[in-house]
């Protein structure tokens, strides 16, 4: 399949916001040195590493809610790095994010209905409320929690809503941060399979960020290691398992826990 995300020498700095010089601007810390990676049509791809790793601003670069400092980020051939937002804006549709906290992205003022239609009204989208109902079906959410409130639904039912949000605009990349690592073990599981079927169905390209390589090992075909803002590890997910290269990655590795022998996976 053809690359849909090209990313060369990838470069991500922020100032450092504890140093406070008299005079001049402040520090700047490293978050992402040289990154490069291609990501397929079609991949689901993990992305994983401790906290401080860099894989959420890696996450936010690759939709431009991060501007990177170095390097280039290509999508679809076309070269996003430091597009302006009013350029940005016919592609916003095309890659969308789901948060990690649903509440911190879903205005509880709003009914899940709105939620989800909103992002199609500001692109423009005929037919919004249609589409809003059709992703909410799509998620496997009754049409009567349109009418709810996102503090009305659980955690899991909020991430589907978030979900929703994501595909109604039927876009090409979406990009998932953390997005089960508050829900319990069900909850977990079903969210991962409602992933995999629209990964299938959608004909989707996902990049999966998680700081568990268990959950990557059920959704992915490829992972990511990161480590103090650098690849350590890219390789198939089979074989990150088997024989994994870097010893970052052998040490996330013996950290995953031992299975529940009564745990029931959906």
């Amino acid at each position: 399949m053809p690359d849909l995300y090209q990313i060369s020498d990838l470069q991500l700095s922020l100032p450092d916001r504890t140093r406070k010089p008299l005079l001049g601007p402040s520090p700047r810390i490293e978050i992402l040195k040289g990154l490069s990676f291609n990501v397929a049509k079609g991949e689901v791809l993990g992305v994983v590493g401790g906290s401080g790793s860099g894989k959420s601003t890696l996450g936010r670069a690759m939709v431009r809610l991060a501007e990177p400092t170095g390097g280039s980020i290509h999508f679809d051939g076309q070269d996003i790095s430091h597009l302006s937002e009013a350029a940005l804006r016919p592609l916003r549709g095309r890659f969308q994010m789901i948060f990690q906290d649903p509440m911190s992205s879903l205005n509880p003022r709003h009914r899940v209905g709105q939620l989800i239609a909103a992002p199609l009204q500001v692109q423009g989208v005929e037919g919004a409320q249609t589409r809003a109902m059709e992703a909410l079906d799509q998620v496997g959410l009754p049409a009567d929690f349109a009418r709810r409130y996102p503090q009305e639904l659980s955690g899991g039912q909020r991430q589907r809503v978030g979900i929703a949000r994501a595909i109604a605009l039927r876009p090409d990349f979406i990009l998932a941060d953390e997005i089960v690592s508050g829900l319990d073990m069900s909850s977990q599981a079903q969210v991962l399979n409602l992933l995999a079927g629209l990964v299938r169905d959608l004909g989707l390209t996902l990049a999966f960020i998680s700081h568990d390589l268990s959950v990557v090992r059920r959704l992915c075909n490829r992972v990511i290691v990161l480590h103090q803002g650098v690849i350590v590890e890219n390789a198939p997910t089979d074989q990150v398992f088997a024989a994994p290269q870097a010893a970052y990655t052998r040490a996330l590795l013996d950290a995953i826990p031992l299975p529940d022998p009564d745990q029931v996976w959906v």
